[in-house]
């Protein structure tokens, strides 16, 4: 896996990506990312990449040449055209789902828009999809190329030491993850659930799954849909609906 991102600020998202698990695989080249600077394929001599909008308005637009200039190092770079994401409010949601599709190619090119964002001719020209982490606006989308990087770096084999670190996580199987325990077995009065301490591994693994579909039912019952149930599950959230008081007789809200 070789990402590429296209940034204006290329040693902020240098920075991130060197720590942690991330940093750790691209020094033992499982996993390949390199930051590109667009300032460095502008021909303006004062390495300007932005100019005001037509038709008036506030803030400055990123210009398509110096981003289209890049790219096309990139190509011949990398001898491959790479798999184009602009990072953007605008764009899909991206999900743990597209994550794992994302891990299965090969060369990506994460382009961070800044301002009020990159002239669309360049999205038109080369932009393959549009991405956002959220339905919020950031100054730019150097955090959200980060987000990208690391959740789909993680799933790239060799990063993680086996398959099940990633398998059993929150979103990965469409619930949310059964909470976790450690040392000491009673804290502030607050004891570990028994049968965590039982070494009985199937009773255990019961447990966590019943765990997961509880918090996906509180916490995102939307999820619950796209979610892989078996009939053990639909039976426990029967009965977890049936357990809860009628908010409307009881007159919560």
């Amino acid at each position: 896996m070789i990402i590429d991102i296209a940034t204006l600020f290329p040693e902020m998202c240098g920075r991130v990506l060197d720590e942690s698990i991330i940093g750790r695989a691209r020094a033992a080249g499982k996993l390949t990312i390199d930051c590109h600077d667009i300032r460095a394929f502008t021909e303006d001599k004062h390495r300007r990449v932005d100019d005001s909008p037509y038709g008036g308005g506030m803030g400055m637009v990123m210009q398509p040449g110096p981003i289209y200039n890049c790219f096309r190092y990139l190509c011949r770079l990398r001898g491959v055209r790479p798999h184009v994401i602009y990072l953007s409010p605008k764009g899909r949601v991206f999900t743990q789902r597209r994550a794992g599709e994302l891990a299965n190619m090969n060369n990506l090119l994460l382009l961070c828009g800044h301002y009020e964002g990159v002239d669309q001719r360049i999205l038109d020209e080369i932009v393959d999809e549009e991405l956002s982490i959220g339905d919020y606006v950031l100054t730019g989308g150097e955090l959200g190329a980060l987000v990208v990087c690391d959740a789909v770096g993680r799933l790239c084999e060799g990063v993680l030491p086996d398959e099940s670190c990633y398998t059993e996580e929150s979103h990965q199987s469409g619930l949310l993850e059964y909470p976790h325990y450690t040392r000491p077995p009673v804290w502030m009065g607050r004891s570990v659930p028994e049968v965590l301490l039982s070494g009985h591994h199937k009773n255990i693994e019961g447990w966590r799954r019943r765990e997961a579909v509880k918090i996906t039912l509180r916490r995102r019952p939307d999820m619950l849909a796209q979610a892989q149930l078996d009939k053990s599950d639909i039976e426990y959230i029967d009965a977890l609906k049936r357990a809860q008081p009628d908010r409307e007789e009881s007159g919560t809200t």
